[in-house]
């Protein structure tokens, strides 16, 4: 029984590192795989998943690999690991950005949202880093390498896992659910927040 339970978690975990889908249009819920126990980025979440859209996303030195990241256990340490795949972009442009994040307290559904380069100028974000769940939209990709060691992409990457890259990245109508986001800096030109509450939170999400 134990050795059937092992094959069915090896089997899964090749049916996750399958799921590799390069291409140069309609890129839908891109998910890169790894290996099992690969570690990208060992770093700790809420848990808590978040939306982010786009029109259109313009990037410049863009890499693509799977990680991990572990969710914040009850006592204060690492708690469940969650497979992600890791983007990393050098300079990106987000035309009509939208962020939200749903927080329902009991009888009381909370929405967060973010809007930003609504106008001519889009927000700007340096060193983006994204540990995501999926991501929808059309892509197209300049000059790209795929098949990549994802370890020569990043060094914190697991060694003989798939890894991709390019030197430029166009996603049209960006659909993506992610964990975890981080930036060197993000220029949200026309920033507005707002915390949607009740009945106002209906339909607020990005998508």
């Amino acid at each position: 029984m134990q050795n059937r339970l092992d094959n069915q978690g090896r089997t899964r975990w090749r049916r996750f590192a399958a799921m590799i889908v390069p291409t140069t249009a309609a890129a839908g819920a891109i998910l890169f795989g790894m290996s099992t126990g690969a570690i990208a980025s060992d770093i700790t979440v809420s848990g808590q998943t978040f939306k982010i859209g786009a029109e259109r996303l313009e990037g410049e030195g863009f890499k693509q690999y799977g990680g991990i990241v572990r969710e914040k256990g009850e006592d204060g340490k690492a708690g469940a690991t969650r497979p992600v795949a890791m983007a990393e972009i050098s300079s990106a442009d987000l035309y009509k950005l939208c962020q939200s994040v749903r927080a329902d307290l009991p009888g009381l559904p909370v929405v967060l949202t973010i809007n930003a380069g609504e106008g001519k100028d889009p927000a700007r974000a340096k060193d983006l880093v994204i540990a995501m769940d999926s991501l929808e939209g059309n892509a197209t990709f300049t000059n790209i390498q795929i098949g990549r060691d994802a370890s020569d992409l990043n060094p914190t990457a697991q060694r003989g896992s798939f890894g991709q890259n390019s030197d430029r990245v166009t996603i049209r109508e960006l659909k993506q659910v992610s964990r975890y986001t981080t930036s060197s800096t993000f220029n949200l030109v026309g920033l507005r927040l707002k915390v949607n509450v009740g009945d106002d939170a209906k339909g607020k999400e990005c998508f």
